[in-house]
């Protein structure tokens, strides 16, 4: 029965379009080749969980942020003008300090991510996968994207507003925003950078755990069990 209902499902995905058809008709050869043991929600669920832990624990390792130019947080547009106004100055040091405080604070902050994404794995539904599956090569990024943003907000603002006393950030940029705003004629800031680090602390997080799902879809050295070698054979045919 469950044979069946998978591919009822995968094959429901692919009507409208004859070249999907065939290889929803070539489903059932594939099932009996692995004795119908395909379970793909269990292919996505080991998929995410490998996109948290081979790629998001970087992030919270010692310059997790600072050192890795794809996630690398920058400041805000408001602060660009600050940034160079220092630098001007002669307090290029000062800058740097403040750009490495707000990225150590994202550091701690992605330490609070995986039970969330935990319980958003735990809960992907036989459809989710089968859409997921089927979809794009930043499908299940999205959907974890989808199910666990509101609460990973709700966790990392309080995490990185504490953090930047923790790391010393909200001092150096006391600091910083103090000498700016006595530099004469310039408009004075005052900046929420809690708000503004725990987005882009959140958009590091995906588009680490996007690395790895394509590297899993597109490598197949990536696929490192049976089942994410079973489940993505599926994909592949698509």
């Amino acid at each position: 029965m469950k044979k069946i209902i998978l591919i009822t499902l995968l094959a429901g995905t692919m009507s409208g379009c004859s070249e999907m058809q065939q290889v929803a008709n070539q489903l059932p050869g594939i099932l009996e080749q692995t004795n119908g043991t395909i379970d793909v929600s269990a292919g996505l669920k080991e998929a995410l969980n490998n996109g948290i832990s081979k790629q998001v624990t970087k992030l919270t390792a010692v310059d997790g942020f600072y050192k890795n130019e794809m996630v690398k947080i920058l400041l805000p547009e408001e602060l660009q003008k600050v940034d160079a106004a220092l630098r001007k100055i002669g307090l290029g040091k000062l800058a740097d300090d403040g750009l490495k405080a707000i990225n150590h604070t994202a550091e701690d902050a992605v330490k609070e991510a995986t039970p969330i994404f935990v319980d958003a794995i735990k809960g992907m539904s036989f459809n989710d996968a089968k859409n997921i599956l089927m979809g794009n090569e930043s499908a299940a990024t999205s959907y974890l994207q989808g199910s666990t943003s509101t609460a990973l907000y709700s966790k990392f603002n309080p995490v990185i507003k504490n953090s930047f006393s923790k790391v010393g950030a909200d001092k150096i940029w006391t600091n910083i925003i103090t000498k700016y705003n006595a530099i004469p004629l310039v408009k004075k800031v005052n900046p929420d950078l809690t708000d503004y680090v725990t987005n882009q602390a959140m958009n590091g997080v995906f588009k680490m755990i996007a690395v790895e799902e394509k590297n899993i879809r597109t490598n197949l050295n990536s696929r490192t069990s049976d089942l994410l070698k079973k489940v993505f054979a599926l994909q592949d045919k698509k």
